[in-house]
């Protein structure tokens, strides 16, 4: 038998036929979990066909590739990804993980005695009959590698088919985009890869520090503070405070608030965080405004429900929901009302004069807007709860998400009335969306289109402000931004600074 094994291994194989194998193999072995997740996606069957020739082709194609140019080296990164394949195979069926960015830094942070306890017999034929023996196979087979043109033809003929899949594909972009991380965790062995290095730029991100701005003054000692909301994925033309047909923001109104015409940096979630925080639109790691605020003296608090916000440095209080539903058990962390508990203690226990509050909400972001808010803000019926917007009835969709508007709007009104509440404190609430939202426009879902083609339902953004002195807007602030919000809050807190912009204040000088 050994004698048999030997002489086939040492009988040359077509390279053609020899990826073929490999591919085979690969996709076959390393990707039912995938293929499972597709078809439970309800996914068409064109989706289902296009996964199944793409994976084929992509591994065909990366195979001969790594053969061809990399001879032995190209053998043995082939051999180490089969064992690597079979590994991480083992723990997304026993264990049913996704291979993302977390979890990739999970793997790098556990220590080997805590590792050494998932390796039982079932890891250990995994290792040996999935990895060890295919990448025997790798290592010993002998290739016939053939001529260049052969090996061009390959090449092309790979390129081709992918570029044709993906043309076939072009009106499947909202169903990959909104299963986009479970299919990204899944696809061996890119999933581990990829993911392994972004968990390292991610590490390294969070240890470098940020180019300082030049130090800043607090220049009066009277009590001032900001409550910052930043708006997930709302856009202005459905609050009625900027002409919806719809009485989407009742509350508002009788707030005497000022609803200015805005437009995004951005039309997604980082970035347009990242602006909102930012004195002037530059590509430099500069320091956030609550970074450097904090370093000025100012009290700062930040909350979140959502994700995407710089690394902040300085900031002493910085509260996630699971923090929130810690210290207020009482309160339910599923929406965003739980940033807004204890709100008025945190004000009447400021440590300084000056304070900054930022609340990060998550209300209107899709696709689920159903999930955003309680029962008795669903007003607008019937109200779209499924994930598959583009297969939605239009109206109900408008309806889930002018929902999330409703709950915008007592959430916003809330912070007021807190803010009104307390005494001897001039207040400021400045309301502010990273981005806009598509419900069905042009065929578009969602956001974030490139800003350049983006249409203006993902870049017109509600900018609402209120102030318990009735501070007046200027008369030139015909639109305004993001970058508008750091300047202003600047002035409100009375701060003096270098990179203080008066002509991206939108209040009156003086007042």
């Amino acid at each position: 038998m050994w004698r048999s094994m030997r002489e086939r291994l040492s009988r040359r194989m077509n390279i053609t036929w020899f990826s073929l194998v490999v591919s085979l193999f690969t996709t076959i072995v390393f990707h039912a979990p995938l293929m499972r997740a597709v078809v439970e996606g309800d996914a068409s069957w064109l989706i289902i066909a296009s996964f199944v020739l793409l994976l084929i082709v992509v591994n065909f194609l990366v195979t001969t590739l790594l053969l061809y140019l990399g001879r032995m080296v190209g053998r043995v990164l082939m051999a180490i990804l089969m064992i690597g394949n079979a590994m991480s195979l083992y723990f997304i069926n026993t264990y049913e993980v996704l291979l993302t960015r977390q979890m990739m830094g999970n793997v790098f942070n556990t220590r080997y005695s805590e590792a050494s306890a998932y390796i039982g017999l079932d890891a250990t034929l995994y290792f040996l009959l999935l990895g060890v023996l295919p990448a025997l196979y790798i290592l010993l087979r002998k290739v016939d590698y053939g001529t260049l043109r052969r090996f061009a033809f390959s090449v092309v003929a790979s390129l081709v088919a992918i570029v044709g899949v993906g043309a076939a594909n072009m009106n499947s972009v909202l169903w990959i985009d909104r299963h986009a991380t479970t299919i990204g965790s899944l696809v061996l062995p890119w999933s581990y890869i990829v993911n392994s290095i972004r968990q390292y730029n991610y590490v390294c991100m969070l240890n470098r520090k940020p180019i300082l701005l030049p130090d800043a003054t607090v220049t009066n000692t009277e009590r001032d503070v900001v409550v910052l909301v930043i708006g997930e994925s709302a856009r202005s033309a459905n609050f009625s405070l900027y002409g919806y047909g719809r009485d989407t923001n009742p509350l508002l109104a009788a707030d005497s608030v000022m609803a200015l015409k805005a437009r995004a940096s951005a039309t997604y979630t980082t970035e347009g965080v990242k602006a909102i925080l930012s004195h002037k639109p530059v590509k430099e790691y500069y320091e956030a405004l609550p970074d450097y605020l904090a370093r000025a003296g100012v009290d700062v608090v930040w909350r979140t429900s959502n994700w995407g916000e710089p690394t902040l440095h300085n900031v002493a209080r910085y509260e996630g929901v699971k923090d929130l539903v810690t210290t207020y058990p009482e309160a339910k962390g599923d929406y965003d009302e739980i940033l807004l508990c204890g709100l008025s203690d945190i004000i009447e226990e400021a440590a300084c004069a000056k304070q900054l509050i930022v609340l990060h909400t998550s209300t209107s972001h899709g696709p689920e807007y159903d999930k955003r808010y309680p029962k008795e803000f669903r007003r607008f019926v019937p109200a779209c709860n499924s994930v598959e917007v583009s297969k939605a009835d239009r109206a109900e969709l408008v309806n889930a998400y002018d929902n999330t508007i409703l709950y915008t709007d007592y959430l916003v009104h809330t912070v007021i009335e807190a803010l009104r509440a307390c005494e001897g404190v001039r207040a400021t609430m400045i309301y502010v969306s990273d981005h806009g939202e598509s419900l069905g426009e042009d065929n578009l879902y969602m956001h974030g289109m490139p800003l350049d083609m983006a249409p203006r339902e993902q870049v017109d953004i509600p900018f609402i402000v209120w102030t318990s002195d009735d501070a007046e807007v200027r008369e030139d602030m015909t639109t305004v931004g993001h970058y508008h919000v750091f300047h202003s809050i600047l002035y409100r807190l009375a701060v003096d600074s270098p990179v203080y912009d008066a002509s991206l204040n939108i209040f009156k000088h003086g007042e």
